[in-house]
């Protein structure tokens, strides 16, 4: 086996879809001798030889499943959140765990950098930033990040790799973007027309079973190939983009979106505004391949959304 490579995987948020494609794919890899993936509702994936345990991730719970269980690497495959309580729970029963893990996984944002009109256009893991004003999302990648980061100080035998996505795209895929992008038209602001950069979500998958592989310290941009206006993404979806949101104020667009149906926090209005470029040659270097470039994530995602409605216009059909 190569250095770094994993043998007892610890997967936490077992029931998110990225946790429970990780287990399906690390299932197949015979190097893995134990798979025990940690939620609070059942997996939603069909597994075979995943341990599956509901429970949630305080230290004193999680600590002695790590001791019993001799996990050497545990993948944080949950959402980011706007609160950084779970990943400072997980870090906690890391530092309690004896003997240590060798290796933390963290599945993290590019929230991290948040959203500008003066950012680069390419942002690198090594660009400067600033602390978020108030609550959000970007608040809450911050924070995990910054206690993962405090346990390779305090555990220096310890390999945390921290891998920020950019936005996920894919039939299992959710969020914001993705319920912007499954409306009839998308809605855009007035006088803008911003890039985007995704990643496709068998991408994301792949990503951190390459992570699970190999012994990567430090923060890896992921994210897809090439960026796309969203002018470009809506003529690829076949959809019209409609400027409907004003191109000042935050409460008026806000409430724009939310009559849509989404969950329209701000940060999605701030990626209609500016968009964001990620600088992937970090990862690649250390030897991964992306399968998909932005605009063939968007194309998949539109023969997704066409094979999705055929059965609705089917039914339809049938009732006239």
């Amino acid at each position: 086996m190569s250095p770094g490579r994993s043998r007892r995987v610890l997967i936490m948020g077992l029931a998110s879809p990225v946790g429970g494609r990780l287990a399906q794919r690390l299932e197949l890899d015979p190097g893995i001798e134990k798979l025990l993936g940690i939620d609070t509702e059942a997996p939603h994936h069909r597994l075979q030889r995943t341990e599956c345990l509901r429970a949630a991730s305080e230290p004193q719970l999680l600590a002695p499943v790590l001791r019993a269980a001799r996990i050497d690497t545990v993948v944080d495959a949950r959402p980011p959140r706007r609160e950084a309580g779970p990943a400072r729970s997980l870090i906690a029963a890391l530092e309690a765990a004896s003997p240590p893990v060798e290796k933390l996984v963290l599945s993290s944002s590019a929230h991290y950098y948040g959203y500008g009109a003066q950012a680069p256009a390419f942002l690198t893991e090594d660009a400067a930033v600033t602390p978020p004003g108030g609550e959000g999302l970007r608040r809450g990648v911050i924070e995990a990040e910054a206690a993962a980061s405090k346990l390779t100080a305090r555990r220096p035998g310890t390999t945390v790799t921290i891998l920020r996505f950019a936005e996920e795209v894919g039939a299992e895929a959710g969020g914001p973007h993705m319920g912007l992008l499954g409306l009839p038209a998308l809605p855009s602001v007035l006088g803008f027309d911003p890039r985007w950069q995704l990643v496709e979500e068998h991408d994301v998958v792949a990503a951190l079973g390459h992570a699970v592989d190999r012994d990567l310290p430090g923060a890896f941009n992921v994210a897809a190939d090439g960026v796309l206006a969203l002018s470009e993404i809506a003529e690829l979806l076949h959809k019209a983009a409609v400027p409907l949101l004003p191109p000042f104020g935050i409460r008026g667009p806000l409430q724009v979106l939310r009559r849509a149906g989404l969950p329209a926090p701000l940060e999605l209005l701030d990626a209609l505004r500016f968009g964001r470029g990620l600088d992937n040659r970090r990862f690649k270097s250390t030897g991964f391949a992306y399968r998909y470039t932005t605009r063939e994530a968007i194309l998949r995602l539109r023969d997704h959304q066409r094979g999705r409605a055929l059965p609705v216009l089917q039914r339809s059909l049938q009732d006239h």
